[in-house]
């Protein structure tokens, strides 16, 4: 089994009240899972973006990354940063959580995955919808903190909390990894191309401390 590294919302407009205070938190934490893909790349883990349709029922995903990365868009210093490449994967969403009502679950069996890397924005919304649902589906779930933004650090912060998530028993891996952190007194072998299961650390001996 192997490990996706879903990047949620960050092909994005922001058109949308507060959208300053979101581009003021996402600007500087969207360095990292650019990074961050980088890396994944380098070991065979797939990045999937998992991204709103803005309610443009007609549009494609291809639609959606012109307009984002047009001048005009608030969020197009975002969307230039993690703009996609012709070997990720998309998945669109209409709401929240980017398994429901999309193709999300299809493309994880489909890649044989049963861990998920979780990124992107808003931390206290559409990736805490997608990860509860990850849970649910019984995926190995990783989210590292300095990788996702909301409106402020006080509602990221949160989110990334027991009292936000439905199960403190397995949510305990839920966030407190960071990006940027060295591995400490935790494992952390480099993972192998043919592995497949993690970046840094093997998934079943430590916690992601990039």
């Amino acid at each position: 089994m192997l490990t996706a590294l879903l990047l949620i919302d960050v092909i994005n407009d922001l058109d949308f009240p507060e959208a300053d205070a979101m581009l003021e938190q996402a600007l500087p934490m969207a360095r990292r899972p650019a990074e961050l893909k980088k890396r994944a790349g380098k070991n065979a883990i797939p990045a999937i973006y998992v991204n709103d349709n803005f309610g443009q029922w007609r549009s494609d995903f291809y639609s959606v990354v012109k307009h984002c990365t047009d001048p005009s868009s608030r969020g197009a210093p975002i969307a230039k940063l993690l703009r996609p490449q012709d070997d990720d994967y998309f998945v669109l969403k209409p709401k929240h959580s980017g398994f429901y009502s999309t193709t999300l679950d299809v493309l994880l069996k489909f890649l044989d995955v049963d861990t998920v890397i979780l990124t992107g924005i808003a931390a206290n919304i559409c990736v805490l919808f997608t990860a509860n649902d990850a849970y649910m589906r019984d995926f190995a779930l990783y989210v590292p903190e300095d990788c996702v933004a909301s409106n402020t650090p006080e509602e990221t912060s949160y989110a990334l909390t027991p009292d936000a998530q439905s199960s403190q028993s397995r949510y305990s891996r839920f966030g407190r990894d960071r990006f940027d952190e060295p591995c400490g007194d935790r494992s952390c072998e480099p993972a192998t191309a043919a592995a497949k299961r993690g970046i840094l650390g093997a998934l079943d001996q430590s916690l992601y401390r990039f």
